[in-house]
């Protein structure tokens, strides 16, 4: 049976067991599977070219076995199986327990694949229980013994046992390829390995037929680019490094236009829209509060203030990005927008990724309005509004009187989480939507909101990022929306020292928290941050033994565990706060609101304090475990402290190597407050197909080659040349090998490609 790229995989020949273990990574149709790519090659004959790997990364090893030997467990009965692998570059540790059938096939100078999870001792890299393979030998002889037979016996045997290393089965094809110049390495996991995608990939590319190539010709040699179906063929089974770079200009080329052409249809499609035409009003709620504040706009304030302004009063909707640096007072912007709209009789709505920063919204928004927020209460300002909040744990009657409040109209402003999002919740006349940190929300989600307009009239739009985003960046993530960017941050607002504090050393570790009992002699208060809440493990007792012989397979802090720790050491008679995702709704606001009163001295939580907190007393930031986080969320992080008339202190608190990724970034964010620097430092160090997820309802991305920093020029071209197509034939349908690109690089997980909006 010949396949397409629609074809499901259940169509193919490949072993339904390994088509079970593809639809865990979601590969479930032809098309998926092979835009799933190599991450790098090995080239025979030449060394790996990979950085030391870190803990708890999972990675696949080629080398050849220098050591094995069988070593006594001293508690426990038994044996087992050690082995030493060099890659040509570094040695590698492998155990193998009940491993009598496996000691019989990985003997030295064997040539195997290894792939595991990475564990540090005394600073030598170990794979525990690592699955493997038996390879054929770099000049290309079979394999010594038959890898094939004994490969499978020692699979069942160590499954036998009940223990989780799997031989896998060395076919004839698997050692016909696997002696190939140039062998590619996928990005795997433990339930399935490199060799098994390439395999499959190799099944489903032998009975797969040529699709129509979405550029012609001419666009093809315009760009020296080769066809779509050598490109694929050539990135999975390449003859040369010419092949994989003439395969990757053209996968290049394609995520660029996929992209561009999704944001060519969005354009046209807003020019099309219409929306409410809201103008300044003179002596109107923006101009009350205006007058009320006891500070002056910045310029960067005024200059974006002037440019949503301008949108507002426009007949189509706004769709804008607002992006500035922590701090730079992009809510009160956002609310003097919100207003000008209310001054026109309609309404606004704020969407929150988080019910902790929903609260803290509606927190500040009613202590700048005051009286101008208390429409229908006694001591109200005239012409006052009212403002909602509506957040999933809500009480019942609150909820209740929220929903109310939106679907008359009496409130000017709704503060809500995904809850806003739910069928139920109507407005009056909803004007503009504010999104808050867009990146934490798909398209689907935010066009509900859109879709709540009255009279077919669509409301403006505002997506607020505290991220900040390179230039370039902004442009192909955003580029249905205009851009504003504020960098300039209020007059007074004080600077953050940052330091990297090693946890190894346990005299640096008093100190953090001897720093944290200064601040608090001195009248302040002090955020410490984990990584976890500390109540995910199960509460199955193991015994003694068995507690022995387990190796803990993560050594980060806990909230709970910790808290507990400074109340009975370091932090003793502190008032002690605990915030996470977890806790009922009346308790974190209960939370929020005695630390923001100063009845809390040490608030101790995860980053559900991420963004929009706002404690001026609070002057330093413990981050525990810092290098599980990524640098924009560090940086996002460290801007709660300083926010008052003193400055801000932040400790990375850290037990990554001094050496390696993990210490690169947490040294980038010691020595630089500039959160465009540091966005570019982010996303250089990750998978820029990530960041794309604005794009995407949800679904995994299928990136893997644009680079969104370097790549301007390819991104330009790619633009210039949707914008033609779309102007044509704005739904594709004269285009349909370019729809379907769209579908399988931007949309992988929907039935269409075409984005409802």
């Amino acid at each position: 049976m010949m396949l397409s790229a629609a074809s499901p995989l259940t169509d193919s020949s490949v072993d339904p067991a390994l088509l079970k273990k593809l639809a865990g990574l979601e590969l479930t149709t032809v098309g998926e599977l092979l835009r799933y790519v190599p991450r790098r090659y090995l080239r025979r004959g030449h060394l790996s070219e990979s950085e030391r790997p870190e803990v708890g990364e999972w990675i696949t090893v080629i080398g050849r076995i220098k050591k094995a030997q069988m070593i006594q467990m001293k508690r426990r009965y038994g044996q087992f199986l050690k082995i030493v692998v060099n890659d040509g570059r570094a040695d590698y540790e492998a155990s193998f327990f009940n491993a009598r059938w496996i000691q019989k096939v990985l003997r030295p100078g064997t040539r195997v694949a290894l792939a595991g999870t990475v564990k540090l001792f005394r600073d030598q890299i170990q794979l525990s229980h690592p699955d493997w393979m038996v390879l054929p030998e770099d000049d290309g002889i079979e394999v010594v013994g038959n890898a094939a037979m004994i490969g499978e016996l020692a699979a069942e045997e160590a499954e036998s046992e009940g223990k989780g290393s799997h031989g896998s089965t060395a076919s004839p094809d698997d050692v016909a390829n696997f002696s190939r110049d140039i062998i590619p390495m996928y990005p795997a996991t433990k339930d399935v390995q490199t060799w098994e995608i390439w395999r499959a990939v190799r099944q489903v590319l032998a009975d797969t037929v040529p699709a129509e190539d979405p550029l012609t010709e001419a666009q093809r040699a315009e760009r020296g680019l080769i066809t779509a179906d050598e490109a694929i063929s050539r990135i999975h089974l390449p003859d040369s490094l010419d092949d994989i770079e003439a395969a990757r200009a053209r996968l290049k080329f394609d995520e660029a236009l996929a992209v561009q052409t999704e944001l060519a249809r969005r354009r046209l499609s807003a020019v099309s829209e219409s929306a409410r035409s809201c103008p300044h009003v003179p002596g109107g709620l923006e101009d009350r509060l205006l007058e009320r504040l006891p500070f002056e706009l910045t310029g960067g304030q005024r200059d974006v203030l002037a440019e949503i302004g301008e949108d507002l009063a426009g007949e189509h909707p706004m769709s804008r990005l607002l992006q500035g640096e922590v701090g730079s007072g992009k809510t009160l912007v956002s609310l003097l927008a919100m207003l000008r709209v209310v001054d026109n009789g309609h309404q606004c709505a704020i969407l929150a990724p988080t019910e902790v920063l929903a609260a803290q919204h509606y927190r500040t928004v009613m202590t700048m309005l005051g009286d101008l927020a208390r429409a229908g209460e006694l001591g109200a300002a005239d012409g006052a509004t009212r403002v909602g909040l509506l957040t999933g744990s809500l009480g019942t009657a609150a909820k209740r009187q929220t929903l109310l409040d939106a679907v008359t109209g009496e409130a000017g402003i709704v503060i809500g989480t995904h809850a806003l999002l739910e069928e139920h919740v109507e407005f009056f006349d909803l004007g503009m939507v504010v999104v808050d940190e867009q990146h934490r929300f798909g398209v689907e989600q935010r066009d509900v909101l859109r879709s709540k307009g009255r009279d077919e009239t669509r409301p403006h739009f505002l997506v607020m990022t505290a991220t900040p985003i390179p230039r370039t960046v902004a442009m192909i993530t955003f580029g249905d929306l205009e851009t504003s960017v504020m960098t300039e941050l209020p007059r007074g607002r004080q600077p953050i020292a940052t330091s990297v504090v090693p946890m190894r050393n346990q005299k640096w570790v008093d100190r953090v928290w001897a720093r944290a009992n200064e601040e608090i002699d001195a009248g302040r208060q002090v955020y410490v941050v984990c990584t976890k809440i500390g109540d995910e493990q199960t509460n199955v007792k193991k015994s003694k033994k068995a507690a022995k012989d387990q190796e803990p397979d993560d050594d980060t802090v806990s909230v709970l565990d910790l808290a507990e720790q400074l109340e009975a050491g370091p932090l003793a008679g502190r008032r002690i706060g605990i915030l996470h995702g977890r806790l009922p709704a009346d308790e974190k606001n209960d939370v929020m609101d005695g630390f923001t009163r100063g009845d809390v001295d040490v608030l101790v939580a995860t980053t559900v304090i991420e963004v929009g907190v706002d404690v001026p007393n609070a002057t330093m930031m413990a981050i525990v475990n810092a290098e599980r986080f990524g640098v924009s969320q560090l940086h996002q992080l460290r801007g709660r402290v300083g926010r008052g008339r003193h400055a801000g202190l932040c400790l990375l608190m850290t037990t990554a190597s001094d050496v390696g990724p993990s210490m690169e970034r947490l040294r980038a964010v010691e020595a630089s407050n500039d959160g465009f620097e540091l966005a570019r430092v982010d996303l250089a160090q990750r998978r820029e197909g990530d960041i794309l997820g604005s794009l995407q309802s949800g679904g995994k991305s299928s990136l893997s080659f644009l680079s969104l920093l370097d790549d301007t020029e390819v991104i330009a071209d790619a633009r210039d040349l949707a914008e033609q197509i779309v102007l044509d034939d704005p739904d594709l349908v004269a285009h349909q090998p370019l729809a379907d690109l769209v579908h399988s690089i931007l949309l992988p997980s929907r039935a269409e490609y075409l984005d409802k909006s």
